[in-house]
């Protein structure tokens, strides 16, 4: 049956394609273990998942009832919007609903009955989630697109906004920034917020309805036309600061500033044709999980990741009780082809490969490279070192102690480096003596100096290794005698010593009378 769940994990990837598995349970030397791979969750339908909000209060039509007119038929007015009439509602709901046999739902605003007074509304999509977007957000309006919008979003559940695009039939005119294409921007420039006049000129077309957020020409600036080289957009997508969280949303606002004109200037006669009316909103995108799930399910009324890596919350995005030994990180696209799982049993880029030991209810790092060791492979292996000038990622985190062999117990040393020494030997590798010691293949003590062993009876220290005597004495100090060891020798010796003194005297004598006789 493993062998069989063996199997199947890794058939997986072969369907799914890149960053949609987590682990797989592989066989090694070192015996069977999971190895982890950084992973995602599938593209879906985001509108399925999605709350609206449109305001001010009171922008919706048909409350009270009124009618409206089309650019097409402007003084045929006989469409009216009535709220308490299903038939004739255009509540928020069908911008998301499915449209059998062709037939347009749509959202619709009042009209434009209060002119001058600037027509605004807004439409606020929220997942209470953080998703990432892989294709382009498509707004379809029925009856012209808006002649100035902007496109918003938000990161921290609607708690802050920020500018995404901006639309309008005059970009300097409206928003003081001159008319850009996405197609145009380079890849330093890919996360620019532009301001674009594609989709808010008229047309004088019922096809020219969809308004556009270009989520594929951005990818193509780093993947190709045909998004075919996606690990460039993955590469870049890891290492251009701030291009992932670009793609990134919780909620989007549509703010829509002035409806669609017919090509003309306001005509105050007939103000019921003007009006915002939305039948459809397209959200492509997958739950973001920091690269720590490859599904995301709806729960509770909202999405969650099914969190892999020992990882937990909404986005993954922290660790599970018991592992944190070390601070949450999402995982990463890089090295490719399956990028880095930064898995929380944490191996610090020293090993790729975790295993489950079950009895112990813990994951541990399978074979530490770098001269590392440990459950994170956060330790330095017997006979190395932490080198402090390093992070606990680089692969020089640990250096060889090199104890001397023979002025130390062992090869292993203290965390700053430091060898045990035998007795006599100092030093942080043990190769120097201490003061009254000297090297001789190892620390021996000193046998003498010129300051408390001193040699004995006239004799002089040698490199503090011996004392050499003068005739007459021996010993380690030249403290001894040699008479004293030689009975007959210390005998002879007196005798020896007074007949020279005698023969010296003699000729000293003969000297003396020499001088006398001159």
């Amino acid at each position: 049956m493993l062998y069989l769940a063996a199997l199947l994990v890794h058939c997986v990837p072969l369907a799914m394609g890149q960053y949609d598995i987590c682990k797989s349970w592989v066989t090694t030397d070192d015996g069977p273990s999971w190895e982890f791979y950084a992973c995602q969750p599938k593209a879906m339908r985001m509108k399925d998942y999605v709350t609206v909000r449109v305001d001010p209060a009171g922008i919706t039509c048909g409350d009270p009832p009124e009618r409206f007119c089309t650019h097409e038929n402007p003084y045929l007015c006989s469409d009216e919007c009535d709220a308490s009439n299903p038939d004739l509602a255009h509540p928020p709901k069908l911008m998301f609903d499915s449209e059998d046999e062709g037939l347009a739902t749509y959202w619709q605003s009042v009209t434009w009955r209060r002119y001058p007074e600037p027509l605004l509304a807004n439409i606020t999509l929220s997942w209470n989630k953080s998703i990432e977007l892989t294709d382009d957000i498509v707004i379809t309006f029925e009856y012209g697109r808006p002649t100035i919008m902007m496109l918003e979003k938000s990161l921290d559940n609607g708690r802050t906004w920020h500018p995404y695009q901006y639309y309008a039939d005059d970009c300097m005119e409206a928003f003081s920034m001159p008319a850009r294409r996405v197609r145009d921007l380079s890849t330093t420039s890919a996360n620019r917020v532009l301001c674009t006049e594609e989709y808010s000129r008229w047309a004088g077309s019922k096809k020219e309805k969809t308004v556009r957020f270009e989520v594929r020409d951005r990818f193509a600036i780093f993947a190709g036309p045909d998004l075919k080289n996606m690990d460039n957009l993955y590469t870049r997508l890891e290492s251009a600061k701030g291009l992932k969280d670009f793609f990134t949303v919780t909620d989007l606002r549509m703010r829509l500033l002035r409806p669609a004109l017919g090509g003309t200037y306001v005509q105050r006669e007939n103000l019921y044709k003007y009006f915002y009316a939305v039948s459809n909103i397209e959200v492509t995108g997958r739950c973001k999980c920091n690269l720590h799930a490859n599904l995301c399910t709806f729960k509770e009324g909202s999405l969650q990741c099914e969190c892999e890596h020992n990882t937990t919350g909404q986005d993954c995005g922290k660790c599970k009780k018991n592992f944190r030994s070390r601070s949450w990180r999402a995982g990463s696209y890089l090295p490719l082809p399956n990028g880095s799982p930064n898995a929380y049993c944490e191996c610090y880029g020293h090993s790729n490969r975790c295993s489950y030991i079950d009895f112990l209810n813990v994951v541990t790092c399978v074979s530490c490279k770098h001269n590392t060791r440990g459950q994170h492979c956060q330790h330095c292996r017997l006979g190395f070192y932490r080198n402090s000038s390093a992070e606990l990622d680089d692969e020089n985190v640990c250096i060889e102690c090199n104890c001397n062999q023979i002025g130390s117990m062992h090869d292993r040393c203290n965390e700053t480096g430091y060898c045990e020494c035998r007795e006599g030997a100092t030093g942080p590798k043990c190769d120097d003596c201490l003061p009254n010691y000297y090297w001789r293949q190892g620390c021996f003590p000193n046998v003498c100096d010129d300051e408390l062993l001193l040699c004995q009876n006239g004799g002089t220290c040698y490199q503090n290794q011996r004392c050499i005597c003068p005739v007459g004495f021996k010993g380690v100090l030249c403290q001894q005698s040699r008479c004293e060891a030689d009975k007959k020798d210390c005998d002879r010796a007196p005798a020896a010593r007074a007949s020279l003194a005698t023969v010296a005297l003699g000729a000293l004598a003969l000297q003396l009378r020499g001088w006398a006789g001159l």
